[in-house]
């Protein structure tokens, strides 16, 4: 079992109310952006808060950097390739502090190394392990706008790693955690979390207030305002996050422990197309087969999710399973020694399949939802091909050319077009975050 990450700050003293802003390559795309991104910062400070940002590489320049690498080298060493895309981000940062110092404020740009953020060895998909506060909290008590390069860390070693995907947000979440920051806010190129993708479902509503253990499942099925690896630090630290826009002051979505006694039975619909259902035809039915099966796919480094096995005939049974697209490559040899060790007549892969997944927490003590769930797909004459369930998730697959239709009739039949299901507030994102931290 893997260690929890150690975030303790070992540096004492009070600060003002700690601040970590994360903002993406989009918000940092160009030179009049990061003047914006550099007055919202300084403007927070001004306010008397402690500023942390957090940075992505500006627009796509870590593409830009990939391809640079491939043109040298198709297959680039993982550490020296981890070293280049690293860079993005470094870019960005000092570039960030020069336009906080062109507006008369303080800032200091610092790397992963510089932060403290210490990680495990997996290049191109590292975790962090421990955060070294020390030099950020000094900074800010020297009265500084620290600007952090997200996306990295370095290894106990002294060498350059990258977290992965949705790396810049668990870095602030991490930095937010060692510093025992009040809030951490991730800032974007959208305004919150939605019921519903908003170009799938138009009525969809942005969401004032949702849980960890909400968010988690709508990151795991495919929602992607927030990356699930940030979400869980955020759990397992008390960290309160708030989604906000870049590029408006309009109110954001916050992420907290759950609270209400009562709360909205569907906060959210999710859709993931990035999946394919594959099918193992004719499998021996014999004990232990399965444990066979998957032992050959866990080989592959594959993640799978939903798993089905049909009702034995002959002495033979189909098994399906989804799993990402992308990884089919790096699953067909496992696929191939099945059919070639066990008898198995063959395979087949549909990429034409999307996962749809209701989301909320009032499902615990709401019976009926899934039979709910099933009379409206019915009542559309769509067809489900795969169910799973978790406490406060139901999954179902269907044909991917009805999901939007899909969609949009769950979340109209979920009662999700009306703004009552909402905690209702006419506070500023100010004020709801100043209440919640009140509370805490």
């Amino acid at each position: 079992m893997a260690r929890e990450p150690n975030f303790e700050d070992q540096a004492g003293g009070v600060l003002p109310c700690i601040v970590v802003a994360k903002f993406g390559g989009t918000s940092l795309a160009t030179p009049e952006r990061l003047r914006r991104v550099a007055e919202r910062l300084v403007s927070m400070q001004r306010q008397n808060l402690s500023v942390v940002a957090v940075v992505s590489a500006m627009g796509k320049s870590t593409d830009d950097l990939m391809r640079l690498a491939l043109s040298i080298n198709a297959h680039p060493p993982s550490r020296e390739l981890d070293r280049l895309l690293a860079t993005g981000e470094q870019v960005c940062m000092a570039l960030l502090a020069m336009a906080i110092d062109a507006l008369g404020a303080c800032a200091v740009s610092l790397s992963g190394r510089q932060a403290g953020i210490l990680t495990t060895a997996a290049y191109s998909k590292a975790h962090i392990s421990e955060i070294k506060a020390e030099r950020i909290r000094a900074e800010l008590k020297a009265g500084r706008i620290v600007v952090v390069a997200g996306f990295q860390g370095i290894t106990p070693s002294g060498d350059i790693t990258t977290l992965g995907r949705g790396g810049s947000d668990t870095t602030a979440v991490a930095v937010a955690a060692g510093l025992k920051a009040d809030i951490c806010e991730i800032y974007s190129d959208v305004d919150g979390v939605y019921s519903a993708d908003p170009r799938l479902v138009p009525r969809a509503r942005r969401l004032e207030v949702i849980s960890y253990e909400e968010m988690l499942e709508l990151a795991a099925s495919g929602a992607g305002v927030l990356h699930m690896r940030s979400v869980e630090v955020a759990r397992n630290f008390k960290v309160p996050l708030y989604c906000r826009s870049a590029f408006s002051d309009e109110p954001g979505t916050l992420v907290r422990e759950e609270q209400d006694m009562e709360s909205a039975i569907i906060s959210g619909i999710a859709c993931d197309r990035s999946e394919s259902k594959v099918t193992i035809r004719g499998v021996p039915d014999h004990i232990g087969i399965a444990a066979e099966v998957f032992g050959l796919i866990a080989d592959s480094g594959v993640n799978i999710d939903m798993i089905v096995q049909n009702v034995s005939a002959g002495g033979a049974t189909d098994i399906s399973f989804t799993a990402p697209t992308n990884d089919l490559e790096r699953l067909r040899p496992a696929l191939d020694s099945i059919v070639g060790t066990m008898g198995v007549p063959g395979y087949a892969a549909d990429a034409g399949i999307a996962k749809i997944s209701l989301v909320g927490a009032g499902m615990r003590s709401s019976p009926g939802i899934a039979a709910r769930m099933f009379h409206i797909l019915a009542k559309e004459a769509i067809n489900i091909d795969m169910i799973s369930t978790s406490a406060i998730r139901i999954s179902v697959v269907i044909d991917a050319a009805r999901a939007s239709e899909a969609m949009q009739a769950l979340h109209t039949g979920f009662d999700l077009d009306s703004e009552q299901v909402f905690e209702e507030t006419s506070l500023s994102n100010e004020e709801l975050a100043a209440k919640m931290l009140k509370g805490r």
